[in-house]
């Protein structure tokens, strides 16, 4: 399965509370087909595909419910094959969440070690926690901080994901955060 094709799955299912600890989110499974609509994709930068972010929204399980996100694949030329990308994603009561997408799912109740290294300088690790049944690396919430403001004047993000003798590393541009970033936030359902 190729990495866009992967996000964009990836970020279908993963909207809203969802992935949050106690909190089992909406189910399309059996529900009206109005409440489970496809993502559509929008591209939101330059037109070159290694420079753009896709903008999806997909709908909540409640009428008139729905969930943006902001997503870039990964740079195959220096990523590991189970490397996809990075979502960026409206959460619930305002937040915003930042995940790493994985096309080899991890154990969904590990605890992986993340080490982001920015291309300007700078190198943080934090623990986070699984997304989307293994497949995607939820952040801790002060990393959305960064996608907010100091990422959005980087060139691209190297991203290193432990979990036990496991490691997936990859490389993700950021140019047009930004623009894509702001566009997110005008379209999150606070």
């Amino acid at each position: 399965m190729s990495a866009p094709l992967l996000i964009t799955l990836l970020a279908s299912s993963l909207f809203g509370a969802a992935d949050r600890p106690g909190d089992p989110g909406p189910s399309c499974i059996g529900s009206a087909p109005s409440s489970c609509q496809g993502t559509s994709i929008v591209a939101v930068a330059a037109p070159a595909s290694s420079s753009v972010w896709k903008f999806t929204r997909t709908q909540g399980s409640k009428d008139g419910e729905s969930f943006a996100a902001i997503m870039k694949t990964a740079d195959t030329t220096q990523s590991d094959p189970d490397f996809a990308g990075l979502i960026v994603r409206c959460a619930p009561k305002g937040k915003i969440d930042v995940l790493v997408a994985l096309i080899r799912p991890f154990p969904p109740r590990s605890h992986p070690k993340v080490t982001i290294a920015a291309s300007g300088g700078g190198t943080l690790t934090f623990d986070a926690s699984m997304a989307a049944a293994g497949a995607a690396v939820l952040l801790p919430d002060e990393v959305s901080a960064f996608a907010a403001g100091k990422w959005q004047t980087t060139p691209s993000l190297s991203v290193v994901v432990r979990e036990s003798d496991s490691e997936i590393k990859g490389m993700v541009a950021l140019n047009g955060l930004r623009e894509a970033y702001n566009s997110l936030l005008a379209n999150c359902s606070l």
